[in-house]
């Protein structure tokens, strides 16, 4: 059944946009890679052995062939289509860039497996996971909202609402109690934080009936908990399940997860608590070299994490990622939007500063890029997707903290400029790619490469969109009996050695940079 529905939606692709005999000889094509794909069967070779983000998964053979074959299929469409026309946006134009944001979205869908028979509401095909669809989400969420198109509110709902847990939470979600880290759970969180701060509707088939603000709430709570302080003084691991490859590893996206949810939070509810614990998630991240300041800049390097060893973290990880600054960027601004005070607009600066250092391409038309794995070109698919979370974190620190918002809407506009010219591949010609600095497209695709490119397009329009509510504004209201986690004062542990990476024998995270050895902080280079 599959295959058939397989085949017909690709002939459906074809026939919209070609002639009827170039349909058929991509068609044709597509029988070839079904055909390979079968006979490859009998040579696997390994299953996913990691999910973390920053290390090469292993594909069976017949996956990454098929892939392949499917690329360079796209690769003739593009070239050989006489209709494709890229993506074209004016900036600031409401009409234009949601007709941009529409097309980006349709392509986001294709991949989506919630509408097809015996797929999973809420998932996206392989070889994107749980995390990713939250953060798809949250960006439709926007697009809603940014362009008042209603075309996906009842996939949206009904994702989140499948997607939430047993306990409205999501947590002990059925397709994902065996696999969930904290940074899966974290971004869901964000989703809802973003239908709260949004107003976006809710879901009115839910018995439930928990508003978009409490299930966020509840997201924290769950992971408060996991605040360990009996190894490294503090932070969270990457993996919720001891079970899991990861669990000793101290991770800079769920602890800066559980910090700008919590910020998010703070600022929605008022509550001085969740001001008091964002803070102290930060010293943590201060004392555990986490975040440094860079030597001699004044920016901050945001590092990647540690491996837990006899109890403590010795050996900081420093890659850098945008998707780790893009939280605490996030946190920092919303903390200083709650408050008003100096040490967040400070904090919210160094983080700035940093990001502008490592993640953008001064050589590519001042756009975002992935500092870390883009020049090598070795992003995998989850890397792919990090700047849709700094594009979006750009929008809100806009909203946020007007004393940036010049500096931030030209790196938006400069890099929105980027991706519409990335998005001019494949059949369409509107597929996306990753580099958004070469004025075109560079034969790279993905779920990850369309919900960057929607995000940070669809910011390039945040001066005319209203800040996010607060409870006492625009928002929904909390429970009044809701309890709050608070996480606990960091204890002060021994001094560590910075690297770029994880030392080879922890072999828990790869980088695409040498093993270089740093100690204190971490270099400017």
């Amino acid at each position: 059944m599959y295959i058939y529905i397989y085949i017909y939606k690709w002939m459906y692709i074809y026939i919209r946009v070609y002639p009827p005999s170039f349909s058929w000889f991509l068609l044709s094509f597509q029988l070839v890679l079904i055909h390979t794909y079968f006979c490859l069967s009998c040579t696997t070779v390994g299953q996913d052995i990691h999910r973390h983000r920053h290390i090469h998964t292993v594909w069976n053979t017949r996956t990454k062939i098929t892939m392949k074959l499917q690329h360079a299929a796209l690769m003739v469409a593009g070239a050989l289509a006489s209709s494709a026309t890229a993506i074209e946006v004016e900036l600031g134009n409401e009409e234009s860039v949601c007709n941009a944001a529409t097309d980006l979205v349709d392509g986001i869908m294709d991949y989506y497996l919630g509408t097809r028979y015996a797929g999973t509401v809420g998932m996206f095909q392989q070889p994107y996971y749980w995390w990713e669809a939250g953060l798809v989400f949250g960006g439709m969420i926007d697009t809603w909202k940014f362009c008042n198109n209603d075309t996906y509110v009842g996939i949206i709902q009904e994702a989140i609402v499948h997607q939430k847990g047993p306990d409205n939470d999501f947590f002990n979600v059925e397709n994902q109690t065996d696999v969930e880290a904290n940074d899966d759970q974290v971004f869901w969180g964000f989703t809802v934080m973003e239908a709260a701060e949004r107003g976006f509707p809710m879901y009115s088939n839910d018995e439930n009936d928990v508003n978009y603000a409490q299930l966020a709430m509840n997201v924290y709570n769950n992971m408060a908990p996991r605040w360990d302080d009996q190894n490294c003084g503090g932070g969270l691991r990457w993996q919720i399940l001891d079970t899991m490859n990861g669990w000793d590893y101290k991770s800079m996206i769920s602890t800066g997860g559980v910090f700008a949810l919590g910020a998010r939070l703070a600022r929605y509810t008022g509550d001085d608590s969740l001001k008091r614990s964002s803070k102290r998630i930060l010293q943590w991240m201060k004392q555990s070299k986490f975040v440094v300041q860079n030597e001699g800049n004044d920016f901050y390097n945001v590092n990647d994490g540690a491996e837990i060893v006899h109890g403590a973290c010795p050996v900081v990880n420093g890659a850098l990622w945008s998707y780790n600054y893009a939280l605490m960027l996030m946190g920092s601004a919303y903390l200083y939007n709650a408050t008003g005070e100096q040490f967040w607009d400070n904090e919210l600066g160094l983080f700035l500063g940093g990001l502008e250092h490592y993640m953008v391409n001064t050589t590519g038309g001042n756009t975002l890029y992935e500092y870390q794995c883009e020049k090598w070109q070795r992003c995998n698919n989850d890397q792919r997707a990090f700047r849709a979370v700094v594009a979006r974190t750009l929008g809100e620190i806009y909203q946020l903290a007007p004393q940036y918002s010049e500096r931030v809407l030209a790196l938006i506009d400069s890099s929105a400029a980027g991706a519409a010219a990335s998005c001019s591949g494949g059949s369409d010609g509107k597929t996306c790619g990753i580099n958004w600095g070469i004025n075109g497209w560079d034969g790279l695709y993905g779920l990850g490469e369309q919900i960057s490119a929607l995000e940070i397009i669809q910011n390039s329009l945040i001066p005319q969109v209203p800040p996010p509510c607060e409870e006492d504004t625009c928002g929904e209201k909390l429970a009044s009996d809701v309890s709050i986690v608070v996480v606990p004062t960091p204890t002060i542990f021994r001094t560590f050695t910075t690297t770029n990476t994880v030392h080879k024998t922890a072999t828990l995270i790869h980088s695409s940079v040498e093993n270089v050895f740093y100690t204190g902080t971490t270099s400017s280079a």
